[in-house]
């Protein structure tokens, strides 16, 4: 296992329109960014991964990209952006951005052109296909609702799109295509950022037949991801990339992958592949979901939490790494999802953060999941914006005749727009985020739940994470070292063992409001052993024994 920059990182999440607004028009921007890196600073995170500033007609806000080299103006300008990164350089911190590539906006000049004519030769920059029977040319279902395709009356063809009808995918069997796209890379990497967050970057080979998906009885479409995610090329794809631009970079890398399982990762992330460095997986975050998707709720198993991170982290122990998150722009906030954010908020928050930044990875953190921001619940359909959550609406409200209360309890639990609301900066209107009317109304509990609030609190959740973050820096044993869970089969405690040159760390989190007792291993029984961190006052030096957990509670214990 080999030491590198960006597995001792910890990384923080911005999304830009709901981060800070600068100008009071409501959308959070470039130079808002910049004058909050001392709080970032301050917090020790190592690296910013920003997502989309480029032009876009914002249909799925900025992953719908009509320009690579031109900032979003709603964003500011490329003066503000480069301002931006020098003012992150100065203060140690490295800037990730968001590499978009699966599809670009039906607004992007190359898709205009492939929209001409048949023989244009920007046509095979996308994906098209003409009618099969006078209908799309497969079954496949886009992943924001409706068909996949979308037909165009000039050419009588339909175009592929996998998620929004305004985001054309791209074709990757086209080789000018690729280089038109490593040539964007290199234009970002030689303007000094560190690397990339790769959007979806498993759906970018295609099967070239692009069959019909598997179909249920009661279904309206298949169900394409055998057939898009994962596909035939995409380790030639990857290797290309890596060898052509990342490869002359010191720079990281992390691919998002739906569907990608530990043994599939460790072919995208092993040193010896040459692809990418880690790899997002969702297999935790579709925990509690039913056989429905996503929007079928469910209760959380604690055993299947265990079960999966527990995978994840042995297979990936010795070859490839692993990402470690709770939270980003497309997850509902983790304390009101696996936590408790009435009573315990600050208790179970802190716990959550304890059990993710202990194991092996690198962590991501996301705006305001520091200072313990929550999901929101809106009454009303009328006041969320995100086309994921307006097309299921849509569709189960007005389509399928579903209850209006049904379907909002989904949103209100799953909802993208959960993350989306603006960050929580004060308690001044619109939690001082704006001082315009916000894009996206702001959680009612800004009073209670903001930064300034935190950090005047020497027992904030903000100075917890601060301290999960100083730890990992302090001791390799967080990094590098092993990982074995314990009392597997515990349906309230997530308990594991790191074990590193000698030196052992007892990782106990209590996932319930409820005390619960717990039993040490063999190995640390009488031991004399240094409690690293605690989320409830505790001696710092102790002989350990079993013992209980108060709700919520989180433990570390170092041996060694």
């Amino acid at each position: 296992m080999t030491k590198q920059w960006w597995k001792e990182s910890v990384v923080y999440q911005i999304y830009p329109r709901s981060f800070n607004d600068s100008n009071g028009d409501g959308i959070g921007d470039i130079q808002g960014i910049t004058s909050k890196l001392d709080y970032l600073k301050e917090l020790g995170i190592d690296v910013v991964w920003l997502s989309p500033v480029y032009e876009s007609p914002n249909d799925d806000n900025g992953y719908d990209i009509s320009h690579y080299q031109k900032i979003m103006n709603e964003f500011g300008t490329m003066a503000d952006w480069e301002e931006m990164l020098e003012e992150m350089h100065k203060r140690d911190i490295k800037l990730i951005m968001d590499l978009v590539v699966n599809h670009t906006s039906d607004e992007h000049p190359w898709f205009i052109e492939s929209k001409k004519s048949k023989d244009n030769p920007y046509r095979d920059y996308y994906i098209w296909r003409s009618p099969q029977n006078g209908h799309e040319p497969n079954n496949w279902e886009s992943v924001f609702s409706g068909p996949a395709w979308e037909y165009d009356e000039q050419t009588g063809e339909y175009y592929l799109h996998i998620f929004s009808k305004k985001q054309p995918d791209l074709n990757w069997e086209h080789q000018p295509l690729r280089e038109e796209v490593y040539d964007m890379m290199k234009f970002w990497l030689d303007k000094g950022i560190d690397g990339f967050r790769m959007d979806v970057i498993n759906f970018i080979s295609k099967h070239p037949e692009l069959p019909d998906g598997e179909q249920g009885p009661k279904d309206t479409f298949g169900d394409g991801s055998p057939y898009f995610m994962n596909g035939p090329r995409i380790h030639e794809f990857l290797h290309e990339m890596n060898q052509e631009v990342l490869s002359n970079y010191d720079v990281m890398t992390v691919g998002e992958m739906p569907g990608v399982t530990p043994e599939q990762a460790i072919d995208y992330t092993a040193d010896h592949r040459d692809e990418l460095n880690m790899v997002f997986t969702f297999e935790h975050m579709d925990l509690d979901s039913g056989s429905g998707g996503k929007w079928d709720l469910k209760p959380l198993q604690l055993t299947d939490l265990k079960d999966t991170l527990a995978h994840w982290q042995k297979a990936l122990e010795s070859q490839g790494w692993n990402s470690l998150y709770w939270n980003n722009h497309d997850q509902p906030r983790i304390v009101s999802r696996f936590g408790d954010d009435g009573a315990y908020r600050v208790e179970s928050a802190k716990m959550l953060g304890t059990c993710l930044h202990m194991m092996k990875g690198t962590p991501y953190i996301y705006q305001g999941e520091e200072i313990g921001m929550t999901n929101v619940s809106f009454a009303s359909i009328e006041d969320y914006k995100d086309i994921e959550t307006l097309n299921m609406y849509k569709d189960k409200v007005e389509e399928q005749g579903q209850a209006v209360e049904e379907v909002m309890k989904s949103i209100h639990v799953k909802g993208r727009d959960n993350a989306r609301t603006p960050m929580q900066w004060d308690a001044s209107e619109h939690g001082g985020f704006t001082t315009g009317t916000p894009w996206l109304r702001v959680n009612p509990n800004y009073p209670e739940i903001n930064a300034e609030a935190a950090l005047n609190d020497p027992q904030s959740i903000f100075y917890y994470y601060q301290a999960l973050i100083s730890l990992r820096k302090q001791y390799d044993i967080i990094v590098y070292g092993s990982f074995d869970l314990i009392d597997r089969d515990h349906e309230s405690l997530f308990n594991y063992v790191r074990e590193y040159q000698g030196e052992k760390l007892l990782v106990l989190n209590n996932f319930t409001g409820e005390e619960q007792s717990y039993q040490v291993p063999e190995a640390f029984i009488g031991k004399e052993a240094s409690l690293l961190i605690s989320n409830y006052g505790h001696k710092n030096v102790v002989e350990l024994g079993d013992g209980f957990l108060q709700p919520y509670e989180a433990r570390v214990y170092k041996i060694g």
